[in-house]
């Protein structure tokens, strides 16, 4: 592809309705006829553009543009931004400002050829000066690249990510296909590639950008927990996203299902897209979950014992923790025994913790070996703490890392070094989505016994799929369910009311020395005001607890009055004020403080951490997960870093860039609480949209807490919620692929 710079001064010929357009560009040896879309008169514009000379019978010689950027009159902005993008040592943004503001277009040969003038700038000495320069220095080969994304509202944020991702490729990439950054860069999703992609000259009609925005409907309903879409409704989305009509989008899905890039298939009657990885993961789950369940699997592995060894052991366990098992408890036991597959399914206080430590008795008495997992890192601490063994993630246990041969993250276990482990125990097994679910099996060997324990009325993963409910109503699993309250502390009202809850009753709040509690306030400002007061003042005073680790509060939203955002600003205002000593770094919306509690929002299995030890005898482990909860103990602003405590003093390092994986969490949705328990919890009860206000939400909201429950608002939202047993449709087909292979092999 080439190159040619110039500035436009003539327009021939333009169509106002597809901005195909005819000028004449003053470069600075000649003038060229240029032709390309563009989708305003650029007229006096001076551009950088890309494409390759032609030879028209008619016109002569022609440039034909491909992609152009819009060079700024000065990039006084654009070096701004790169000299506080992080890539310097040294300079923040209100350092980048001052310098910027002092030196001009002159700013980068000021620093590279006489850094000694940079100690004009008030703040820089000489030891300092040099570290700009020679930081500076060292970066001059991505420099240019920096400022061609910038110079296309590319914040430095995400520039300094995309340059990560694609090095010195950098521009060739984003040129050729400025769509895929909605794929591999985090946090740049198909809108914001759509604006680069029209900053850069894409025609709006590309395929390039047709199948991008399909592919984002798509990943929009995955995220929305649908492993397909029905083609109408897929259309219909696309559509309204892209501004084309039906005829292109269909000619677009058929073209990307004969190039494998989406599956098409008809269920139920109707017509149904699936992206790849979802449809493949969807039929590997199916099955593998078939030959773990098998006859022939079960019968595959000779554990070396009897029914008399099983019955034995099942009284030692019963005498040496002092229990007696009911006899849905026993069968459960047994059936780990005797199946590939088990499911345990059940709500707080009826027993999944107690099968699980037989299990774990019986097998080890046995000299089998038992792996304990669970999906998120607070429900493997949570469930490590109740069976007294061992607990991984998921993805820790599957050894998620960079692969040996490419730089690409990766399960080390896999079909082909599965994991060694004579049963697999998985807690919080609502949480897993198709896609982990599916890597899950894939390190499982024919044989193994997999045991998955959770509650079903708890709401589904975040991820695509429906995992949990749709084996169990499948009817093609082994399912035990536990219905029976066996855990309920003197006094307590939480387990009791959850369970009326999940039955469709309304909780009995504000008995004498209750610990469930609903506090009538009518508007959202009033409700609001009393959390922060239930938070920074009466809660702690009347039980002596600490706020900030003790109570979390929960909202069914994020947005509005009493949305996680706007709780979140108001509790950190009133428990962690800004103080002229306490270091803060604001990050878009969201201002980070020492003291500050926090909440990690996507998994990062290569973030490193650190256990200062008074010993000396420093610990040293890497993985800080979706959800886990920690504080901000320092921030430094010269170089670049903010500092998590999280559980175990475990010390978390974060460049600045990295801050969008954090968020403030004084409050949280109940989505993000999920496999989590506090010692108290608050929740608002208002109006929000239908979909929020559900009977599995608040459930699940008041089986996160331990010894308090506060709900604050009007009563008859709480009446909506346990009436509107209404859960969202899921198009997911696990269960149908499921039964049919049972209906096949007729099994029972």
């Amino acid at each position: 592809m080439q190159e040619l710079r110039g500035i436009i001064f003539d327009i021939i010929y333009r169509n106002e309705d597809n901005g195909y357009t005819v000028a004449l560009l003053e470069t600075d040896t000649n003038v060229v006829t240029i032709t390309g879309s563009f989708p305003s008169d650029l007229t006096n514009e001076n551009l950088l553009m890309y494409g390759k000379y032609i030879k028209h019978q008619k016109y002569g010689e022609q440039f034909q543009v491909e992609a152009y950027n819009v060079l700024l009159p000065t990039e006084l902005i654009a070096i701004e931004n790169y000299l506080s993008s992080g890539m310097i040592k040294g300079i923040g943004p209100s350092t980048a400002k001052k310098i910027v503001e002092a030196f001009g277009d002159e700013t980068f040969s000021v620093i590279q050829n006489f850094p000694e003038r940079l100690m004009e700038i008030e703040g820089i000495g000489e030891v300092k000066a040099k570290t700009i320069t020679e930081s500076f220095v060292s970066q001059l080969d991505i420099k240019e690249i920096m400022m061609f994304l910038q110079g296309h509202n590319i914040s430095p944020n995400y520039a300094v990510k995309i340059y990560k991702q694609y090095g010195k490729n950098t521009i060739n990439m984003v040129q050729e296909n400025p769509y895929r950054l909605a794929e591999d860069i985090h946090g740049i999703g198909f809108k914001l590639a759509d604006k680069i992609a029209y900053s850069i000259g894409v025609e709006s009609g590309s395929s390039f950008r047709i199948a991008a925005g399909i592919k984002y409907v798509l990943m929009e309903g995955a995220t929305r927990g649908h492993s397909y879409l029905p083609q109408s409704i897929l259309i219909k989305a696309s559509n309204e996203l892209l501004g084309t009509n039906e005829e292109v989008l269909k000619l677009e899905l058929r073209d990307m299902a004969f190039q494998s890039k989406i599956h098409i298939e008809n269920i139920d009657g109707k017509e149904c897209i699936y992206s790849i990885p979802y449809h493949s993961a969807e039929l590997n789950v199916c099955n593998k979950l078939i030959a773990l369940l098998s006859p022939n699997a079960s019968a595959s592995v000779d554990y070396g014992f009897t029914d008399e060894d099983i019955d034995r052991h099942l009284a030692y366990s019963q005498r040496d923790n002092n229990i007696e098992l009911t006899h849905t408890q026993i069968l459960a036991v047994k059936d780990t025994v005797k199946n590939g597959v088990t499911v345990i399914t059940g709500g707080p206080g009826t027993g999944k913790t107690t099968i699980i430590k037989t299990i774990l008795y019986i097998f080890e008495s046995l000299n089998k070996k038992v792996l304990l997992c669970a999906p998120t890192g607070r429900a493997a601490k949570k469930i490590t703490e109740s069976s007294g063994k061992e607990a991984k993630t998921i993805h820790r246990m599957l050894e998620y890392a960079y692969g040996e041969i490419d730089s690409n993250l990766s399960f080390n276990k896999n079909d082909e070094s599965p994991l060694d482990a004579d049963v697999i125990i998985v807690d919080e097994s609502s949480m897993i989505d198709i896609i982990l679910m599916n890597h899950l099996l894939k390190a499982i060997k024919i044989g193994t016994r997999l045991v998955l324990v959770g509650d079903m009325d708890q709401l589904p993963s975040v991820g695509a799929g429906n995992v949990l409910k749709d084996i169990i109503f499948s009817e093609a699993i082994p399912t035990i369910r536990l219905d029976k309250i066996f855990r309920q502390a003197d006094g307590s009202s939480i387990i009791e009311n959850a369970h009326k809850i999940n039955s469709g009753a309304m909780p009995v709040c504000n008995e004498k020395d209750s610990d469930f509690f609903f506090m009538k306030k009518t508007t959202n400002k009033e409700i609001s005001d009393l959390i922060v007061e239930l938070y920074t003042k009466r809660l702690p005073a009347k039980y002596s607890i600490d706020p900030i680790k003790d109570i979390q509060v929960l909202s069914p939203m994020k947005k509005g009055d009493v949305g996680v955002i706007e709780l979140n600003n108001k509790l950190q205002e009133q428990i962690n004020p800004p103080s002229g000593l306490k270091a803060e770094k604001t990050i878009g919306k969201i201002c980070f403080r020492v003291g500050d509690k926090v909440m990690q929002t996507k998994n990062n299995y290569q973030l490193q951490w650190r256990i200062n030890n008074e010993d000396g005898k420093n610990v040293e482990g890497e993985g800080i997960y979706n959800g886990d909860i920690g504080y901000i103990i320092f921030i430094d602003e010269k170089n670049q870093e903010l500092v998590v405590e999280y559980d175990d003093r475990k010390e978390a390092t974060y460049g600045f860039s990295q801050l969008d994986e954090l968020i403030l969490a004084y409050a949280s949705t109940v989505h993000k609480s999920q496999g989590s328990e506090f010692p108290v919890i608050i929740m608002p009860v208002t109006w929000a949209p239908e979909m929020l206000l559900t009977r599995n939400l608040l459930y699940t909201a008041v089986t996160r807490a331990k010894i308090l429950v506060v709900l604050v608002g009007q009563e008859k939202y709480i009446e909506f919620m346990v009436k509107n047993n209404k859960i969202d449709d899921r198009y997911s087909a696990l269960d149908m692929r499921l039964k049919q292979v049972k209906d096949f092999y007729n099994w029972e």
